[in-house]
């Protein structure tokens, strides 16, 4: 079982496994995203686009880019935020830029997805086939834990790893998930006053292949007060990941 833990600060070079940083600060908008019809140019050739489906009578809204048949990342979000943070942030176009399918959800009810008619506890299951990615990553702060839990205790195999960020549900899961061999990274702010850090490594007892990365000086959304640092550590989690893919 792999579970480690390490300090930095600074700009010292990077490291492997898990990791705790200090970096820069940043602020996030919810500003208007794209229309359908636009999209943002990455390097490259790639781009931001916006689509939206049509899913148990409400349209749900995501952003993508990258190569479509490239191991996917998918983006969840906290509920003061949406698929334009990741935009916002920076996320999508620098992993899109390495060569990563990249997708930023709007949970049913935020940003620009109306409220379909679904439980938090069943949506993944069965948004995910319509997304036209298979196994992918999946990035879940906060609130939209209660989204990815169910579906990690009833099919683990749906995903190709899992990122943790100060997740909703991680005490009552933590108890239920036992040994997976699935690859995690658990994100946690220091100072986080929403759910308290040393949640992070309880959760980790979950996993056989788990890093813990926690924020010093970070809040809840730790995303948003080091993201240098956890793009730094959430491209190094999708490289390990495809270094050891078939």
């Amino acid at each position: 079982m792999t579970k480690q833990s390490e300090t930095k600060t600074g700009n010292e070079p990077s490291t492997t496994h898990g990791t705790r940083f200090v970096e820069g600060n940043t602020a996030e908008t919810n500003s208007g995203l794209q229309s359908a019809t636009e999209a943002t140019s990455l390097g490259a050739g790639s781009r931001i686009a916006s689509h939206k489906i049509e899913f148990r009578g409400a349209g749900v809204h995501y952003l993508s880019a990258g190569p479509t048949s490239a191991a996917a990342l998918l983006l969840l979000h906290g509920a003061s935020f949406n698929s334009n943070t990741w935009q916002k942030l920076g996320t999508i176009e620098l992993i899109a830029g390495k060569g990563y399918r990249v997708l930023a959800l709007d949970l049913p009810g935020f940003g620009k997805s109306g409220a379909a008619n679904v439980d938090p506890e069943s949506f993944l299951e069965h948004i995910l086939p319509l997304l036209g990615i298979d196994k992918p990553v999946v990035v879940a702060p906060s609130m939209s834990g209660r989204f990815t839990f169910p579906l990690l205790l009833k099919h683990p195999e749906a995903f190709a790893g899992f990122v943790p960020v100060a997740p909703a549900g991680a005490p009552k899961y933590a108890a239920k998930l036992v040994n997976l061999r699935l690859p995690a990274l658990i994100v946690w702010g220091q100072n986080d006053s929403v759910f308290s850090a040393a949640t992070a490594d309880v959760l980790a007892r979950s996993f056989r292949n788990v890093r813990v990365l926690i924020l010093p000086g970070a809040g809840h959304a730790c995303y948003l007060d080091q993201p240098g640092v956890f793009h730094q550590a959430l491209l190094e989690f999708m490289q390990s990941i495809s270094a050891t893919s078939p």
